[in-house]
């Protein structure tokens, strides 16, 4: 009776991991395909390409070249980098105080000021696009920058994340007070607790916020589109999206032009995908 049991228990295990990795295999194959397709049909000549063909007969690696001197890339693509790295120094400074402020620092409203920009992560971020416009059309007039058509407007808004200082808060939040103790007792400073003690213990956070920023901030499309009238200010995005409105039916030289403007996302994981995973799991959402 009690191996029948065990048996039946065994089954029942089996059963049930047999359908989480068919779930998860499934999950695989829809998340990869696309990704799989683009890359393959990149490869293909314009024939191919607009076939029902999966493998190319041949490699026409000119394809990249093509797409390159065609979309202009060169231009946009030192756009997105200048446009990026300012963004993400931007973001890593002010959430960095400014999560260091609600964790370490003890004030009047903390936890109420708190609480309201959290808040606003509920408010989806199309909501935000007209507000924003406004603010930067205005600042524009009454300041000696100009901030349409120029890179205030695609970098400075997007400085302060919310979801950057909640997620730094709750792990500065964790690190304990006797550091904080021993640092006084040194003569140290909240600044110098902060560059010293606190950075240092949390490189898992900072990881997941400098991909997720340079993602975010390289694929922008909306926003610039709607703060800039000339290609002098226009990310790579843009410039993907201009390239496919011309191109017309040359699948290839698209598919191709998109896989270029993913490449260095698909690098910056390649070198931090260990860090990036672990600072996941790490990061204390939940504390």
């Amino acid at each position: 009776m009690d191996s029948e049991q065990h048996f039946w228990k065994n089954s029942r295990k089996a059963a049930k991991n047999i359908s989480v990795y068919t779930f998860l295999v499934l999950g695989v194959v829809i998340s990869v395909t696309p990704f799989l397709w683009m890359i393959l049909t990149s490869f293909m000549s314009l024939g191919e390409a607009q076939g029902i063909r999966w493998i190319p007969s041949q490699l026409h690696f000119e394809n990249y070249t093509n797409a390159w001197k065609e979309a202009a890339f060169s231009e946009y693509f030192v756009n997105s980098v200048f446009l990026t790295i300012i963004t993400l120094a931007g973001e890593l400074t002010f959430s960095i105080m400014a999560a260091y402020a609600f964790a370490r620092i003890k004030f009047p409203g903390r936890e109420v000021i708190f609480g309201l920009l959290l808040s606003t992560i509920m408010i989806p971020a199309m909501v935000n696009i007209i507000p924003n416009f406004l603010t930067v059309t205005w600042l524009g007039r009454i300041g000696p920058i100009k901030w349409i058509n120029n890179w205030p407007a695609l970098t400075i808004p997007f400085m302060g994340s919310i979801f950057s200082i909640f997620l730094l808060r709750q792990f500065f939040a964790q690190i304990p007070d006797e550091l904080f103790d021993a640092a006084r007792i040194d003569g140290a400073g909240h600044l110098r607790f902060l560059v010293k003690v606190v950075l240092p213990l949390s490189k898992a956070p900072v990881m997941v916020i400098i991909v997720l920023s340079f993602i975010g901030s390289w694929n922008a499309l909306a926003w610039p589109m709607l703060v800039t009238n000339s290609p002098d200010w226009r990310p790579i995005a843009v410039g993907l999206y201009n390239f496919v409105e011309e191109a017309g039916q040359s699948l290839h030289l698209m598919m191709a032009g998109a896989f270029i403007t993913i490449i260095p996302i698909l690098v910056l994981y390649f070198f931090t995908q260990k860090q990036f995973t672990e600072s996941i799991a790490r990061s204390g959402l939940k504390g």
